[in-house]
């Protein structure tokens, strides 16, 4: 299978050599894709050029000591020169010793993604096929031949900042959120082929680097880098239920891998139960109810596409006894706007699981409101002895902040409910560092 060519820029190589980069230049437009990689380290500054040097502020050099991997542009202090994005930038601290290196992006608030900090190391394709099996080994032992849908990287939490990698089945989805990998896409594209062996690899871009990797590459959003074009969405398997996943038009990489775990908690809760899935989206926590043995499962979502989906993912698992049991109803409408005018329906589970309501920090205390008011819409449709399961996943509101919104909430209602648990990230979605904590959902029963 070869990958769709573009018209790839000339770049240089960074190599680090006994503490520092050096410049080594390469002008690879006529050479093979595996020559390139062969070189060490791809980058999009003009050749010759001097490496690009940084210092920070002293506060900011603790925090990348500390091991956070963002250095914004507030903290910058000196540079040798003007940078382009995804070169690499090494940072030197203020008695002029190594620091880190990054990826630098002239355009970001983040304006250098830190790689590697402490020690010196050589940054070659040995060095990323390295850092690649270190993602892959930290998933390992953790899905049977029952899940064949899960994400293999991160982003800064395994060391690949702005990117990351999921798995459905044999089709796997490579996103990035900074302009920054734009230049390397051919390298990490064929260390993936090299190392996973996929029939097909699916780019996604994040809306703020759409127009980048338009000008810069000729790249956009959904576009097959391997394999065949996708005729339809390609499915695959969670917990022996099977799901499909909108790899070219869907929200993040096309189905959220994340709330796997929480999908199991609601089907070990949902026997004999009428089920309210608020902000459904594809419907996997009404799937997983009603194997677990449902009584109704209710999909509630503002999107047409959406409820399609959840509608499609339903008929995949008829197979199910439990599932073709189950009555299932769909709703479009707003679900803030259902869930406050239509308290004469109630159900014995509710699961609230918006999207971010936060999605800048000035946004915060809003959302926090809106949790609040959320969930006590949500206890309004709650029968006696029901459940309720609260999710966000607003990386601008903390856990703490989340889970006390809806404590009030829980307490304003007048009622005596159980905390059943709080949950967090699932195992194949670590988060190492604050801004990267993001999913939190919390239980209670009564």
């Amino acid at each position: 299978m070869k990958m769709e060519r573009t018209s790839w820029k000339k770049r240089r190589t960074l190599v680090q050599r006994e503490g520092q980069v050096g410049v080594q230049a390469s002008a690879c437009s006529g050479g093979t894709l595996k020559r390139e990689l062969q070189r060490a380290g791809s980058e999009t500054g003009a050749p010759g050029a001097a490496r690009l040097r940084l210092r920070i502020t002293a506060a900011a050099e603790s925090i990348v000591r500390g091991g956070h991997p963002w250095v914004f542009a507030e903290s910058m202090r000196e540079q040798n020169r003007e940078g382009q994005a995804g070169e690499l930038a090494v940072i030197y601290d203020r008695q002029d010793k190594f620091l880190a290196v990054g990826l630098f992006d002239p355009d970001s608030p983040i304006r250098v993604r830190v790689l590697h900090a402490g020690k010196p190391q050589t940054i070659d394709a040995a060095w990323w096929a390295a850092r690649l099996d270190t993602a892959l080994r930290r998933r390992d032992g953790l899905f049977d031949e029952r899940t064949t849908g899960y994400r293999l990287i991160n982003g800064e939490s395994d060391g690949w900042p702005g990117l990351v990698l999921d798995r459905y089945d044999t089709t796997l989805v490579l996103k990035i959120y900074t302009a920054a990998w734009l230049g390397r896409l051919e390298e990490i594209t064929l260390r993936i082929q090299e190392r996973l062996k996929p029939e097909r690899v699916v780019l996604r871009l994040s809306r703020n680097i759409l127009s980048d990797a338009k000008k810069m590459s000729g790249l956009e959003d959904g576009r097959v880098l391997i394999g065949d074009r996708l005729e339809a969405c390609p499915t695959f398997l969670e917990s022996g239920l099977r799901f499909e996943a909108d790899v070219l038009r869907g929200q993040k990489t096309g189905f959220f891998l994340d709330q796997r775990e929480n999908r199991q908690l609601v089907e070990s809760l949902a026997r004999g139960r009428t089920v309210l899935n608020a902000f459904s989206f594809s419907g996997g926590f009404s799937v997983y109810a009603a194997r677990g043995g449902a009584k109704v499962v209710t999909d509630l979502d503002i999107s047409a596409h959406a409820l399609a989906a959840a509608e499609r993912n339903f008929k995949l698992n008829q197979t199910e006894p439990a599932v073709a049991r189950a009555l299932h109803e769909l709703v479009r409408a707003d679900a803030f706007e259902w869930l406050a005018g239509n308290s004469r329906r109630k159900f014995d589970l509710v699961v609230l699981d918006p999207p971010s309501l936060a999605k800048r920090e000035a946004e915060r205390a809003g959302a926090i409101r809106a949790y609040g008011k959320l969930a006590e819409s949500g206890l309004k449709h709650l029968l006696p002895g029901g459940i309720l399961v609260a999710c966000s996943c607003s990386a601008h509101v903390t856990t703490a902040e989340f889970f006390n919104a809806v404590r009030q909430s829980v307490t304003k209602s007048g009622r005596k409910f159980i905390e059943l648990r709080t949950t967090r990230h699932a195992p194949d979605h670590p988060a190492t560092f604050a801004e990267a904590e993001y999913l939190k959902v919390i239980y209670f029963e009564g």
